[in-house]
């Protein structure tokens, strides 16, 4: 896929400063990182390097990327890179996607207190699919998976939810045998949320009562322990959405499956359309009629504004691993669920463990053979500046 013709740091560029002035009184120095690093991605302002091909000696000068967790132009590399890791921990069997969802209810509790709300949903929804699992009227298994954090929806509003792979199956309670799920859709949807709920409110209840949980603007008036009580009463008058896709496909299925989750921003560059006027229209997909693709036009602040809801805490981990892939249990759990199979990595013909490092010259090949380009000099930003292309400055397609 060619390089998009607007970008959002297009949009920082032109209308970044503008933005900042006018929004001093919430932004925080990290969103302001955020800002800067998609800016400066990827140009002179960073540095660069030459590249060589190792087979036909093509050299080539590429500016470095800002590498921040936020940008839409540094996941490639890093999504293949976790994928290779990953796949010498995927099990020769289906796997289901489960996703759990916050009410729109505590979403503005969770835009105050993102590192609190964002790891409740981790524990909440892992402990949930273990409890379910472990229940013999379901599974009657220990079973294994990791989680991914979203927080936005295709408006690029605050949407918090977890992305759950699972293995189709796990391990007896003895670990003496690998259980196989005995219905088609693996596990209750019904029986997911209502548990759900209910860790979920628990938390909430705790971390109130020891004062972890800030309420600012309208949020105020809830931090009165009566009023939070009857807050916490209206979650429960609802049902809380889990979704649950049947079992797909074997482990090679899963990889291609995973990397559309694991590493993805709030927005691509491939869905800006236009910028004009002061305004960004891009796509989004409604979910309510069919996936229908549509377009959606904002003023450029209020895109920014709705791009940095999406900045995550400081050093905050979004993808985790539980049950038997959990980092303390992972090493001598997945050998048995290997073994009871009937499947060793020999077997399905996975990679030998190696460090990325063995693996970035392949992420970029040379243009003219097709050969892997090698790192022969790094460049500062003063040596590569003369080399900058122009700023664009033409955003209509």
């Amino acid at each position: 896929m060619g390089r998009p013709p607007l970008e959002v740091a297009d949009l920082i560029r032109v209308a970044g400063h503008r933005f900042i002035e006018r929004s001093r009184k919430w932004l925080t120095w990290q969103h302001l990182k955020v800002l800067t690093a998609i800016e400066h991605c990827r140009t002179a302002a960073l540095g660069g390097h030459i590249d060589q091909c190792s087979r036909c000696g093509e050299r080539a000068i590429s500016y470095n990327s800002c590498r921040n967790r936020h940008c839409p132009k540094c996941q490639g590399n890093a999504r293949e890179r976790w994928l290779e890791a990953r796949r010498q921990e995927l099990l020769p069997t289906r796997y289901v996607h489960v996703v759990f969802t916050l009410p729109h209810l505590v979403a503005p509790l969770a835009l105050q207190n993102k590192k609190i709300i964002y790891d409740l949903l981790f524990r909440a929804s892992a402990e949930t699919l273990i409890e379910v699992a472990r229940d013999p009227k379901h599974l009657g298994a220990e079973i294994g998976f990791f989680s991914v954090l979203h927080t936005w929806n295709q408006k690029l509003e605050h949407h918090p939810h977890v992305h759950c792979v699972v293995a189709a199956g796990g391990l007896s309670p003895d670990h003496t045998s690998w259980i196989s799920p005995r219905f088609a859709f693996f596990l209750p949807v019904r029986v997911l949320g209502a548990v759900f709920r209910g860790k979920f409110v628990a938390g909430l209840r705790h971390a109130f009562a020891h004062g972890r949980l800030g309420f600012h603007g309208q949020l105020r008036a809830v931090a009165h322990p009566k009023l939070f009580r009857d807050w916490l009463r209206q979650l429960y008058r609802q049902d809380w959405v889990v979704y649950s896709k049947r079992p797909f496909g074997g482990p090679e299925h899963a990889l291609r499956y995973l990397g559309g989750y694991t590493h993805r921003v709030a927005i691509s560059n491939h869905r800006l359309v236009t910028f004009a006027d002061d305004k960004v229209t891009f796509r989004w997909r409604d979910s309510a009629h069919n996936n229908k693709r549509r377009l959606m036009t904002l003023s450029v602040g209020e895109f920014l504004r709705r791009l940095l809801l999406h900045v995550l805490p400081k050093a905050f981990v979004r993808i985790r691993n539980f049950g038997f892939l959990a980092n303390r249990r992972r090493a001598a759990l997945l050998p048995l669920c290997f073994h009871f199979l009937r499947a060793t990595a020999a077997e399905l013909h996975l990679p030998k463990e190696s460090s990325s490092a063995d693996h970035d010259p392949a992420l970029w090949t040379c243009p003219r053979c097709g050969g892997p380009m090698i790192l022969i000099e790094r460049l500062t930003p003063g040596q590569v500046l003369l080399r900058s292309p122009p700023l664009r400055t033409a955003f209509a397609v």
